[in-house]
């Protein structure tokens, strides 16, 4: 939907590059970025891009998706606990479910999420895949 443009717009260094925020005050990581830190409730905070490492925190294989990811099907959704602390929920990629583990190291990369409007606008995002090499 062409309402989706601005939006999209706007969350792109998260959505394109894990950026971030770390916390002046007490140094956590917070994503997605926030006014207010949860950990110590300090209102500054400085733009921190997350390394984009981490493992599976817990998962589920989605046999039955909502509309605009039927194309995936069955795919993996998980809980993933980046290196720096925060947790995301992300699409698993390039992984057969039966192979997703939890503990199992992962790194982010951009992946087509979804296309909106009758003109296909193709909507892209962060997935994590299976690490390739330990770093």
């Amino acid at each position: 939907m062409v309402v989706h443009i601005p939006r999209n717009w706007r969350i792109r260094q998260q959505r394109y590059r894990l950026v971030g925020e770390r916390c002046e005050r007490c140094g956590n990581a917070l994503f997605p970025p926030r006014d207010t830190c949860p950990h110590c409730a300090e209102s500054a905070q400085t733009s921190y891009m997350l390394s984009g490492r981490g493992q599976v925190y817990s998962y589920s294989v989605m046999y039955d998706g909502p509309q605009g990811y039927e194309a995936y099907l069955p795919y993996t959704v998980a809980l993933i606990k980046l290196e720096e602390g925060p947790m995301v929920t992300a699409q698993l990629t390039d992984v057969h479910p039966d192979e997703v583990h939890i503990g199992m190291p992962v790194e982010m990369v951009t992946r087509k999420l979804t296309e909106e409007g009758p003109e296909g606008q193709i909507v892209y995002g962060y997935k994590f895949r299976p690490r390739l090499r330990a770093n």
